[in-house]
């Protein structure tokens, strides 16, 4: 006769577990984001379609994905740099530079857009620079992309670092030993292996730069159909009262960057995929 040794688990089992899940997703976000269409279906879809299409909101839409793809972007080449350096390189004051990165996550959006205006308008320190060669920062759309750059960072930076840390420098001396030139070991060895993180930190800064509000409405102006993003039209909406507008520009962003992001996801499942060879 054998005996079963029975496992006990540190947390409750399957049941209980799940039960907890369902109804913390369920109280913090599948009730808010029901109550937000709800709210929104009470329009009809001709309203709902003439608030989502007006010229004003459809700006608002481009400005507020393309700075936050053109942002997220940025951070996907300089972010993958920063990391490699903190992890690969030892050099004097690295602990500071490390603790740096994540201070967009610890100093308030609207502190941080406030130091951004008054280092990039057209007095700045570094603004002046810009406004002699014709290139102005603050109150255009390139600083909206400054601002969301500055904050999306630690995403990129913190999801590489584990990765690059478990990556063998000897994999790459191999590569270069058989004759491979930098970019071609950058490229085919050490991207394909860092490749479904870099999609991670790219979805997180781009989610992150969609949503921001406290730091863009600063640097940018808040010029109707040329610097208002996507959450600054729903907050003027709301400020006019007009909550069913402000629900329904609410709820068109949330399916287009669920629509973005799941292409974003499933083109980082496929990656996955092909790095583990199946």
């Amino acid at each position: 006769m054998r005996a079963v040794a029975k496992r006990k688990n540190i947390l409750p089992g399957f049941g209980l577990t799940m039960g907890f899940t369902l109804t913390y997703l369920g109280l913090i976000v599948i009730i808010p984001l029901s109550m937000l269409f709800l709210r929104t279906a009470s329009m009809g879809w001709g309203d709902i379609w003439d608030t989502v299409t007006a010229p004003r909101a459809l700006a608002a839409f481009k400005l507020s994905f393309g700075a936050s793809f053109a942002a997220a972007s940025i951070n996907a080449i300089f972010g993958l740099i920063v990391a490699w350096v903190l992890v690969r390189y030892t050099f004097p004051g690295k602990a500071l530079v490390d603790a740096l990165v994540d201070l967009p996550f610890a100093l308030p959006t609207a502190v941080a857009g406030i130091a951004l205006t008054a280092i990039y308008s057209a007095n700045g320190w570094i603004g002046k620079y810009f406004a002699a060669a014709g290139i102005k920062v603050a109150y255009a759309p390139l600083g909206i992309v400054v601002a969301l750059t500055f904050i999306g960072l630690p995403f990129l930076v913190r999801t590489l670092q584990p990765v690059i840390r478990e990556m063998d420098p000897e994999v790459e001396e191999v590569a270069a030993s058989l004759g491979a030139r930098r970019w071609q070991t950058f490229l085919r060895v050490i991207l394909p292996g860092l490749l479904p993180a870099l999609l991670t930190g790219f979805t997180m800064a781009f989610a992150r730069a969609l949503g921001e509000y406290g730091s863009v409405v600063f640097i940018s102006g808040n010029m109707p159909m040329r610097t208002e993003i996507a959450p600054l039209l729903i907050m003027t909406k709301l400020e006019e009262y007009d909550y069913a507008g402000a629900t329904a520009i609410a709820a068109a962003m949330l399916v287009l960057s669920f629509l973005l992001l799941l292409s974003i996801n499933l083109l980082q499942w496929f990656s996955r995929r092909r790095q583990v060879g199946y």
